[in-house]
């Protein structure tokens, strides 16, 4: 029997962050390899940053925007954002453990490759976001819209979808174990309906799905 939907986390304010007390203004510029402990970026607009490999740890990120930029293996660890935009920026490779993310755009994003590990996106906008070939572990997506994501693949392990609609999403060849798409609003998924194994879906989900389903497997449904 399938276990039943976990409760949808909450987010939380900046002054509930344990390390909220210790953060310091970040006033400087971004570069690469840079060590960022503890810091408070706030209100800032980078363009075309060039930070790959940095360390983002116990820091928070607010009203901040990435464009263009190149983070390519950068880690964030214990890391709060809130409405972050991520325009056109290369994530590839980046890895990010215990993150929260609320209320930011995330649009033409290179996320392949990542390792998302216990994040969280409140109330966020994924559009045409990389994901391919990125592993993702105990990920929650609340109240979000992903639309045109890529998830090919990419290695899915308890991720679910709580209020969230899916639109043009793709899993072509993605590995997916305990993944639970039973709270989302909705469920529309552009390719990859074979490689749905080890998903949880509602009776609901089932039906709306079933003729693309049917397609998908070279099955014809016709009624005399």
């Amino acid at each position: 029997m399938p276990r039943s939907a976990r409760p949808a986390p909450t987010p939380r304010e900046l002054s509930d962050l344990p390390y909220a007390a210790f953060l310091q203004p970040f006033e400087g510029a971004l570069g690469r390899e840079e060590n960022l402990d503890t810091v408070h970026l706030e209100g800032r607009t980078f363009e075309e940053t060039e930070a790959g490999g940095s360390l983002f740890t116990e820091s928070a990120l607010s009203s901040v925007t990435f464009t263009e930029g190149r983070l390519r293996k950068a880690r964030f660890a214990d890391v709060w954002m809130d409405a972050v935009r991520w325009v056109a920026t290369d994530l590839a490779e980046t890895n990010w453990m215990d993150v929260e993310v609320n209320t930011s755009s995330l649009a033409g994003l290179q996320l392949f490759s990542a390792q998302l590990r216990r994040v969280v996106f409140f109330h966020c906008k994924l559009d045409s976001v990389n994901l391919r070939a990125a592993a993702l572990r105990d990920v929650a997506f609340v109240d979000c819209v992903l639309r045109d994501v890529d998830f090919g693949g990419a290695t899915l392990n308890g991720i679910t979808f709580p209020g969230s609609t899916l639109e043009g999403v793709r899993f072509g060849k993605a590995r997916l174990t305990k993944v639970d798409f039973r709270q989302s609003q909705r469920l529309g998924i552009a390719e990859g309906l074979d490689s749905l194994t080890g998903a949880t879906i509602s009776t609901l989900q089932l039906m709306e799905m079933a003729p693309a389903l049917a397609h998908s497997y070279g099955i014809t449904v016709a009624d005399d």
